[in-house]
């Protein structure tokens, strides 16, 4: 069977192919429609933000007066309620023995003795001790002479750079007396009767309460243990003393 060849005609041509783009043109495309899609989004981040309203302005707290007894004198002084013990001290009264460290109860340099307790004097407000007794560290030596304490801090070398001194000192002082009022600690043995000497644990846990930065802990012990010492030894001496002389009378 023959196969006869189809004539074709002009017409029946294959449509040409179109040209393709080159590479550079598609990147200036895509390009462009990637500006085209960002802008609106560049447009609403640089808009200028709304002004925000103006924060209300609360006025000041009045101060009242408020009278402290400070190392045996009368400072009456114009607090608003918010001020803290150590700021009134400080900032009003002029006694800046007080240390702040931390602000925050956590360091022992703010102590003071408020009838005849330690306390941080930045954990209270100072309109809650009118009335009270206060010691600073400047009361602690008497017409000049340096306390007990005062003296074997010196002799003992239980300071470095002494901004916690103040309050070491004054928690020192006051731990003496609460160990002779028969105040336990949490080391004490039996809570129910006091321990004859005050030993080097109830001194440390007596006093971990101020921090030393320095790290004077063992010679803070030492003075501590001789001021607790030399006054016992001063009270036998003197009740010594006293029943030699009623044998004499």
């Amino acid at each position: 069977m023959s196969t006869t060849n189809k004539r074709q005609d002009p017409g029946d041509e294959p449509a040409a192919t179109p040209p393709q783009p080159s590479r550079r043109r598609f990147l200036q495309s895509a390009a462009a429609a990637a500006t085209v899609g960002v802008a609106p989004h560049l447009r609403a981040q640089t808009q200028t933000p709304a002004a925000a309203p103006p924060a209300e302005v609360h006025a000041p707290v009045p101060g009242r007066p408020v009278t402290l007894t400070v190392n045996g004198r009368a400072y009456t002084l114009q607090l608003e309620p918010r001020v803290t013990l150590l700021d009134a001290l400080r900032e009003y009264a002029g006694l800046m023995g007080t240390k702040k460290g931390c602000d925050r109860g956590q360091c022992g340099a703010c102590t003071v003795i408020a009838e005849g307790r330690r306390i941080n004097s930045c954990l209270t407000l100072a309109v809650m001790h009118e009335g009270e007794n206060i010691t600073t560290v400047e009361g602690l030596a008497s017409n000049g002479v340096l306390s007990p304490m005062q003296r074997a801090f010196i002799e003992h070398d239980a300071f470095q750079c002494g901004y916690c001194t103040p309050g070491q000192l004054c928690s020192a002082t006051a731990l003496l007396n609460e160990f002779r009022n028969g105040t336990a600690s949490t080391v004490t043995a039996d809570v129910r009767s006091r321990p004859p000497q005050l030993s080097d644990d109830e001194i440390r846990e007596r006093m971990s309460g101020n921090i030393c930065r320095c790290g004077a802990y063992v010679n803070i012990v030492a003075a501590v243990r001789a001021v607790h010492e030399g006054g016992a030894q001063n009270s036998a001496s003197a009740s010594s003393n006293g029943r030699h002389n009623n044998g004499n009378a």
